[in-house]
Formats: structure tokens, sequence, C-alpha cells
């Protein structure tokens, strides 16, 4: 599958340093983390859209699960996935693989696709809510729009719920800059990127950056899944 960059024109930019403390929470795994307990055997194992999956160096949130055809995929942040290997773990040991890297498109985009393989671990088409919040079907994907309802779930802050504030969003890394975007009054802090951010049971995008935090106040932007899951031939389950 081909790499693709988004030429869609920008109205909003954003600088980097706004965004470091959200990404930072990409860094690589240096050592055991509370979300990569032990489970009782592989087929007790469940990625979701909110879990981590893990590989050489580094671990990454899927935001959704996505298939063409028989096959099925997992999504991450490409900003996130391009730090990676390219084979992929449920757990931070690397005991147990699930899937490789399928593409990345970053910078221009911000998004990446793994391609599970085997059977051993199961990928439902929901998301997690978080610790004893339970889980939200995920039936669709759509473009978002200005004054929608959208709820995001992060790996530190939670299951959080806003409104769209803007699409077409530009954001500038150190790395270059990512265009078509859109914003949110949801906060974010670090660890929260690549979640799944949704309306209802419909997939919206997945968490790229914020500015701010949760307790004085902030915005999060996201990577709309409509256009990727076009290049990639993919739909959401």
């Amino acid at each position: 599958m081909a790499r693709t960059r988004s030429d869609r024109p920008s109205h909003v930019a954003v600088t980097a340093a706004a965004l470091l403390a959200l990404l930072l929470g990409w860094t690589a795994v240096l050592g055991p983390v509370a979300d990569a307990a032990p489970r009782e055997s592989p087929a007790a194992i469940a990625v979701r859209g909110g879990d981590v999956l893990y590989s050489a160096g580094a671990r990454c949130t899927v935001g959704f699960n996505a298939r063409s055809g028989s096959a099925e995929y997992a999504l991450l942040s490409g900003r996130c996935a391009q730090t990676a290997g390219t084979s992929w773990y449920a757990d931070a040991a690397l005991t147990v693989p699930v899937g490789v890297t399928a593409g990345i498109s970053f910078p221009g985009n911000d998004y990446a696709t793994v391609r599970y393989t085997g059977t051993a671990v199961a990928r439902p088409g929901e998301v997690s809510l978080g610790a004893g919040a339970g889980t939200r079907d995920i039936t669709a994907a759509a473009h978002p729009v200005v004054g929608q309802s959208v709820c995001h779930v992060g790996r530190t802050t939670g299951h959080r719920c806003g409104i769209v504030q803007a699409v077409n969003v530009t954001v500038n890394y150190g790395g270059g800059s990512v265009s078509g975007l859109f914003r949110s009054n949801v906060c974010s802090e670090p660890g929260d990127a690549g979640g799944p951010a949704f309306s209802g049971t419909t997939a919206l995008g997945i968490i790229v950056g914020s500015s701010g935090n949760c307790s004085s106040g902030g915005v999060t932007y996201y990577q709309p899944v409509v256009e990727w899951l076009s290049v990639y031939g993919l739909s959401i389950y």
C-alpha cells in the first residue's frame, strides 16, 4: 500500500512548542508500564481502539480497528509508528506478536496502518472507554463537522467529550507539518496521543496533538480517519 500526502489547503497553523507535551507521550519504552500487565494466555488478549501495541523501542495507541476483505488492520499515529520497528506485539516484553507495519504517512499526514497476522489475538471493532468504563462499538466513519459532538479516549486522561471547533487545520511539527486535521475543545495530556476520537458509534479521527492541559483547559488536534481509510481501501467494522 502506497504512502500518501494530503494536498488540502490549510487554514490554521499551530507551533510545535504548543504540542510538545502531548507528543512526548510517544517516547520509547524504557521499562515496564502499567498497561502492560501480563495476561493469562494469548487467547485471552483482545486489541481494541484505545489499547496499546508495542514494537522495538516504542509503544503506540491503536485508534481503531479496520478491515479490507478478510484482512484486518490497526490504525496508529504515523509519527509514533515511524519511531518503531516493523513488527508489533500485544505486550511490552514483545512475546505476543500481533502484526506488521503495512504503511506510514508522516509528515503531510499523521497515520500508519498495521496489518494483523495470526489468530491468537482478538481484534473487535470497538474502542475501550478506559478502566471500568466498558467499550463502545464503532460501526462507521465520517468527516468531522464544526459544532458536532466528539469524544476521545486517552491513556492518561480517559474518556472526555466536547465539540468540534475547526476543520482543515495545519500543525507544524519539528519534523514537518501535517495538514487537514480537526480541532476540538476537549483537553488531552502526555500519553493520550493516538487515542480514538468518535461521535456516537462513528469514528472521526485519532489524537495527534494538543495545546493546554486538563487542569487549566486546552484543545486537541486529530488526524481524520475517512481519507486514511480511503487511501488504504479499509472500512470500520
